[in-house]
């Protein structure tokens, strides 16, 4: 069962957590509940501490840091933020105020987090951090914001979406997610003070950025947390009055739903939805709703109504409607031959399926697009009955990708070759070495 995510900038202690966690996760991984039984603590408490809702006693610190194996960082940590905690206190005593927990009030807390980042950045230098997964960059970009650096111009943030999309193209998603939270932390809090003209742009830098994010975290296969921001990103849009926007942040939550996020039935339901908003209207955001539709009848194996989706979808993109008018190159980046490349392929039409192929390969040639193009034709293989052939070409692309490239939607188009394998050639060997590649448990027995 995957852990509760956990935000490090909701407070200084859930940055604690966070950290915890990294360092109980890194290799040699330990199990929450053996690393519970080495403190001699309930793993319940454990994971209260990891998620950030209580703060671990003193006297446990040091043994946290030792089963943990976090050569001190834990209790250096620790001591940064309950001096601060006193100060605070101090402080707040002398000014005869109330006595409240002070790891979750707004103001003490972003001295506690200054300070916290502020000891963090110090061991990113040293090159401690690097086995956690935190680099120093993103330490840097943190502590600016902490320090309460100016707010960005509309322009500046619509340029920052387009970088944001170009490294998703380019960049580990791993890399990109650390960046794009410091961004939409940035936003937010520039929302919480922004004139009301402002904060309608805004909320579409932050349906923008959402959208970003959630793709990322698909990326990664940490669906749970990427359902949420999609839902961030749909109510942002909304909050916009952006019905393009809308349309677009809906047919792509759709259409990444289908990567093992969610199933393919409920994705078709999203789109249905979707579609009652365009209100029947022609425009690109409604294109690609039932662009997403397509590609969930195709996995359901409905392929004459996706196949008949598909055509809608194509005559839609032909008028050139416009589209929202904050990252362009997002909405309109290649969909239709991507679809074209996803549904031909799902009946083994080779023929087309190649030539949507190179036309996708046209529009972007990053590392996701070229190793699905690659899939997709071992899928046609299977599909016509060349089995071997068609596994020993998938496994070959998934070897290809180094590990910080192999992430989630290309195993999810790696599974979806795998599930048109016929039920009772599953145990080919073939088969089986393709699943090793995906990590997948052996085919059960016919």
């Amino acid at each position: 069962m995957a852990a509760d995510p956990i935000d490090p900038h909701a407070s200084a202690w859930h940055l604690f957590g966070a950290v915890m966690r990294r360092c109980r996760e890194a290799e040699p991984k330990i199990a929450l509940r053996r690393a519970a039984a080495d403190l001699y603590i309930d793993y319940s408490n454990l994971a209260k501490w990891e998620r950030g809702e209580r703060t671990p006693p003193a006297e446990v610190v040091s043994r946290l840091d030792e089963v943990y194996g976090a050569r001190g960082i834990l209790t250096a940590l620790y001591g940064t933020l309950m001096r601060f905690n006193a100060a605070a206190e101090s402080d707040r005593l002398r000014a005869g105020m109330c006595l409240e927990n002070p790891a979750y009030r707004n103001g003490d807390d972003d001295m506690e987090r200054r300070a916290a980042l502020q000891f963090l950045a110090g061991l990113g230098t040293l090159g401690t951090l690097g086995n956690l997964g935190i680099s120093g960059e993103p330490l840097r970009q943190l502590l600016d914001l902490s320090l309460g650096h100016a707010h960005l111009a509309i322009e500046e943030w619509e340029l920052a979406c387009a970088d944001h999309l170009h490294a998703l193209r380019t960049r580990p998603p791993a890399q990109v997610a650390t960046d794009l939270l410091i961004d939409l932390l940035s936003v937010r809090r520039q929302l919480d003070t922004a004139a009301p003209a402002d904060a309608t742009e805004l909320q579409r830098i932050m349906a923008a950025l959402s959208t970003l994010h959630a793709n990322v975290l698909t990326r990664l296969g940490d669906h749970g947390a990427a359902v949420r921001w999609w839902r961030t990103a749909r109510q942002a849009a909304d909050a916009s009055g952006d019905l393009e926007l809308r349309l677009g942040v809906s047919a792509t939550e759709a259409g990444h739903g289908l990567y093992g996020q969610r199933d393919p039935g409920t994705v078709l339901r999203l789109t249905q939805n979707a579609q009652q908003i365009a209100g029947g209207r022609p425009s690109l955001g409604l294109a690609l709703v039932i662009c997403s539709q397509a590609k969930a009848l195709t996995l359901l194996g409905r392929h004459t109504e996706a196949q008949q989706a598909l055509n809608t979808f194509r005559d839609l993109v032909a008028a050139d409607p416009p589209s929202a008018s904050i990252m362009p190159g997002y909405w309109n980046g290649g969909q239709l031959p991507n679809a074209e490349n996803m549904i031909y392929a799902g009946v083994g039409n080779e023929v087309e399926a190649h030539n949507a192929g190179d036309r996708l390969l046209t529009f972007s040639h990053d590392y996701q697009t070229a190793a699905r193009v690659r899939l997709h034709e071992a899928l046609c293989k299977v599909v016509n009955g060349g089995i071997d052939q068609g596994m020993r070409q998938a496994a070959s692309v998934i070897d290809a990708l180094p590990q910080v490239y192999n992430d989630n939607m290309v195993a999810a188009t790696g599974r979806m070759v795998l599930r048109a394998v016929p039920r009772h050639q599953q145990n080919r060997p073939s088969v089986a070495e393709f699943r090793k590649v995906l990590a997948l448990e052996p085919a059960p027995s016919a």
